[in-house]
């Protein structure tokens, strides 16, 4: 029997799941099983579960529908257990180092009770650590394990179950169990609190619980806080059936009054007049019910409060407790209207968004306007195919106008036409993020398509890094932005997870591949040979595509390599293809070169995917091509000189030199000698290639485009959109192939 089972329900929040689940498995004291609670056994969070449990035989894995909650999943952990005590962790926390082994020494110290509390801090999501939380519990607290009447802070509704252990044999016995609903803690805790003869406390933080940027659930807007007056009225029930003392019945009613009035005081939790009506009236209706025989009031503006809910007078109470509110809210409205006087006069953008929103009307935009590209391009042609009732515009800027095909409605960033259908469209498509000045409407749906498997730092975890941080801008203003998105697409595990963290918000992932990379699995060798033929590649020569990153401790571009002397190298069965990076002029001061034929410059072709096509073979360093290209099955060469400058100033996500795709060269020498002596194209490169496509071109099978039209533009459930194929069956598009690759 382990000394300690840990219950982790793993419904949702895969980007922090596997520091939960390591935090549990890393610590020094080992005798402990550890419980996962997953929902669907196909779904992400399920799979990262099963990866841990493959390699740890302490993970039990046990399956609770979605439906059941927090509470079912929890139940489904319990029935299940065999440890001594029980421990709950959230699966976005986790567990402090060596938490488990202090518990395991206070546990013996005070010989086993029934119900242990500890401390636990709060993290902030962005701001770090709060430091302790239930100082309260502490002060005047006896020594040893001691009966809940002997603490005058117990029961407190506050603590959370995941801040306690539980002998399981009293669990048991009580028939314990968490009630379904969004409040469970709430009964969980004054049943057990009251139910445990012997209680004791340790005065240490054993978990670091996450406090998400989207807020608790427990206090979004909705009719769920109906629920929390339901788990008053049991709760009083239960602590009747408990304990005889009125003592306790009087400091756990207090205690739920205070519950109550903080979703009253709170009209914004509820979503209509009526349902706040409603609540007040059945809150009114508890109160008498359940106040014990001589309790009195608190004294102050909470004793008036309680007075006002007694007597059923809910006009008064919102006049009390929305006086402040009022003020503020003037002063912020006079703050705003002074804002808006001083803005320009006839801006047009105000005056379309008072038009109603066209349900039909649908806005793709890629890499600021420069052209049709990326993800956005790919679902506004399956759009254009399967829905055919959308009408659909590409934005673009007035000097890329020329970069969209003759049949592609195009409207040009900063025109009237442009605010017009920004103010009014149902859906908008971006690579990248819209303007400050756009805003989002409700009922309106934006579908962030991202750009590239994430190897850097992104979003938020660039804080670390300034020359990134400043270069991606202000941190607020990125989280408005994020606040815009309703769907994030993804193309493997790898980056659902990052984009979790990255990009923390109440988004939708869609799992679903990159749209672009379809063409790699859609495209013929006709196709190949005619994309070949448009960008100037002879027929008889191998095409090796170079596609170095960005630097962000560099201003301009200076490829890294030695391009005049790599063409030399290969010889005239080579000729080279120079994409630059976005943000950089291509192949300037290699106009040599170009006349050579030796190097064609393709920085500016509008699709990467034909760039790919065409290439036999990719070096690179750092970029994000490497995982859309690996999609080909093609050799990839990493070029890596400068690896320890770049994850040093950028910040990575994993160890790229560890993991790679293909050879590794440190030195422009070394990679010389990759192509000469055939590694590049050897049974080790296919190896490692094998290894990286398995892990990032998971979801990526030709039909991500149609999964993201079916699931954004069609409405259809996730669970109705065509299953991923698995890789064993996918072919990607054949190369032009004149020397063995494998």
């Amino acid at each position: 029997m382990p000394r300690f089972s840990v219950v982790v329900p793993a419904h949702d929040g895969p980007g922090r799941l596997p520091e939960c689940l390591e935090s549990v498995l890393g610590q020094a004291f080992t005798d402990v099983e550890l419980i996962a609670v997953v929902g669907a056994p196909e779904g992400l969070c399920a799979s990262i579960v099963g990866a841990h449990a493959d390699r740890d035989p302490r993970i039990k894995v046990v399956h609770s529908e979605p439906d059941q909650g927090l509470s079912g999943a929890r139940n489904a952990g319990i029935a299940v257990a065999e440890g001594e005590f029980l421990l709950f962790l959230d699966g976005d926390d986790t567990l402090a180092p060596r938490a488990l082994g202090v518990l395991d020494a206070r546990l013996t110290e005070c010989e086993e009770p029934d119900l242990l509390f500890f401390d636990h801090e709060r993290v902030h999501w962005f701001d770090g650590g709060t430091g302790p939380t239930l100082g309260r519990l502490w002060a005047d607290a006896p020594t040893g394990a001691f009966a809940v009447e002997q603490h005058p802070a117990l029961p407190d509704v506050w603590v959370p179950a995941w801040s306690a252990a539980y002998r399981r044999e009293f669990v048991t016995r009580r028939e314990l169990a968490f009630v379904p609903g969004m409040f469970t803690d709430t009964v969980w805790n004054v049943m057990t609190t009251l139910g445990a003869e012997r209680i004791a406390l340790l005065d240490r933080i054993c978990v670091r619980h996450l406090l998400r940027r989207q807020g608790s659930r427990n206090h979004l807007p909705g009719l769920h806080h109906m629920d929390l007056l339901d788990q008053v009225d049991l709760v009083m029930r239960r602590a009747a059936e408990l304990t005889p003392d009125p003592v306790l019945h009087d400091r756990v009613f207090h205690q739920m009054v205070g519950k109550v009035l903080k979703t009253a005081a709170t009209p914004g939790r509820l979503p209509t007049t009526a349902a706040r009506r409603q609540y007040f009236r059945r809150a009114n209706q508890l109160y008498r019910q359940h106040r014990p025989a001589g309790s009195r009031r608190p004294g102050g503006s909470v004793g008036l409060q309680h007075a006002l809910l007694a007597s059923g007078s809910r006009a008064a109470f919102g006049a009390l407790r929305g006086t402040k509110r009022r003020l503020g809210t003037a002063a912020r409205f006079g703050r705003r209207w002074a804002r808006r006087l001083s803005r320009r006069v006839g801006n047009p953008y105000r005056a379309f968004l008072r038009r109603p929103i066209d349900e039909n009307l649908a806005v793709f935009s890629a890499y600021w306007g420069r052209g049709y590209a990326c993800n956005p391009a790919a679902i506004h042609a399956a759009a254009r195919r399967l829905a055919p009732h959308i009408k659909a515009v590409f934005l673009v800027t007035k000097g890329h106008t020329g970069n969209l095909p003759d049949d592609v409605e195009r409207v040009v960033i900063g025109s009237a036409r442009y605010w017009e259908v920004m103010a009014t469209a149902k859906y908008t498509f971006n690579n990248v993020n819209f303007e400050m000045a756009v805003k989002k409407r409700p009922g309106t749906v934006h579908v962030q398509t991202q750009h590239g498997t994430p190897l850097k730092c992104m979003g938020v975890d660039l804080v670390e890094y300034p020359a990134a941080a400043a270069a991606a801008g202000p941190l607020g203003k990125l989280l408005q932005r994020v606040d815009r998105w309703d769907f994030n697409v993804s193309s493997n595990r790898h980056s659902t997870e990052v984009w979790e963290r990255a990009y923390p918000g109440a988004y939708e992932s869609l799992d679903v591949g990159y749209p672009r990379n379809d063409a790699f699995y859609t495209s013929t060798a006709d196709d190949v040979a005619e994309i070949r033929r448009r960008l100037g590649v002879p027929e008889n020569r191998v095409a090796v595509l170079y596609a170095p990153t960005h630097r962000d401790y560099r201003a301009d571009f200076l490829p890294q390599l030695d391009l005049a002397a790599f063409c030399r190298a290969l010889g005239d069965g080579f000729v080279v293809l120079l994409r630059a990076h976005h943000s950089y002029v291509g192949a300037a001061g290699l106009e040599g070169m170009l006349r050579s034929g030796a190097l064609i410059d393709v920085t500016d072709h509008r699709s990467s995917e034909e760039v790919c096509l065409a290439a036999d073979a990719l070096v690179t360093d750092y970029s994000s091509i490497m995982f859309d290209y690996a999609n080909l099955d093609r050799p990839i060469v990493v070029y890596a000189d400068d690896w320890d400058i770049y994850r040093e100033t950028r910040g990575v996500y994993f160890d790229l030199l560890a993991s790679p795709p293909g050879p590794v060269a440190r030195t422009q020498d070394e990679l010389t000698r990759i192509f000469r002596e055939g590694a590049w194209h050897g049974e080790a490169s296919a190896s490692l290639r094998a290894a990286f496509r398995r892990r990032f071109c998971e979801f990526d099978d030709g039909l991500a485009a149609e999964r993201v039209v079916r699931r954004v533009l069609l409405d259809e459930p996730a669970t109705a959109l065509p299953p991923v194929v698995p890789p064993g069956e996918r072919v990607p598009a054949p190369a032009a192939r004149h020397v063995p690759l494998h």
